[in-house]
C-alpha cells in the first residue's frame, strides 16, 4: 500500500526525531497576473511542543526550479544548471536539516522559523553527495 502523501514522516537524527512534511502552494501576482511555485518543507521536533517548526520554503525564480508540472518529477527543486535535491527522499531532508542545524538553527527554541532554501541547497546537495559516495546509511534515499 502506498504511503499518504499527507501524512508527516518520521525522521531520527542524534537521538532528536523530527515528523515532516512537504507541501506545494502557489502564489498569484495581481499586478501581472503571473503564477509563482512554492515548496515547503516543515520539521517538527517531536514531542510535540517540544519546539517550532523549521520551514525550509523553495520558491520559483530566475534560473531556479520547482515543481509546477511536467516535465519535474514532483519534490524536485533545483538550479538550472547546478546543484539539485528530491525533496521526498529521506536523505535529501537529512541533508538540508544537517545544513540548518551547523548554521544555528535550534530545535528547542519553541517559535516557527522559515529558511530560504536556496541558502542551504548547494551545501546540502554536496554533502548528500557526498555521503551517498560514501556509502553512508542515514543518507540513504
Amino acid at each position: 500500500m502506498p504511503r499518504h502523501s499527507k501524512r508527516p514522516r518520521r525522521l531520527v537524527v542524534d537521538a532528536r526525531t523530527y515528523l515532516w512534511t512537504l507541501r506545494h502552494s502557489h502564489s498569484h501576482s495581481v499586478a501581472d497576473g503571473s503564477r509563482s511555485c512554492r515548496e515547503t518543507l516543515t520539521l517538527h521536533p517531536q514531542p510535540a511542543g517540544a519546539g517550532g517548526p523549521l520551514r525550509i520554503v523553495f520558491t520559483e525564480g530566475p534560473d531556479r526550479y520547482v515543481p509546477g508540472g511536467a516535465p519535474l518529477g514532483s519534490g524536485d527543486v533545483g538550479y538550472i544548471r547546478g546543484a539539485s535535491l528530491n525533496l521526498h527522499e529521506p536523505g535529501a531532508v537529512r541533508a538540508l536539516l544537517d545544513v540548518a542545524l551547523a548554521r544555528g538553527w535550534q530545535p528547542t527554541v519553541r517559535q516557527a522559523v522559515e529558511i530560504d532554501g536556496w541558502s542551504l541547497l548547494e551545501a546540502a546537495a554536496a554533502a548528500r553527495t557526498e555521503a551517498t559516495a560514501a556509502g553512508d546509511p542515514t543518507q540513504a534515499s
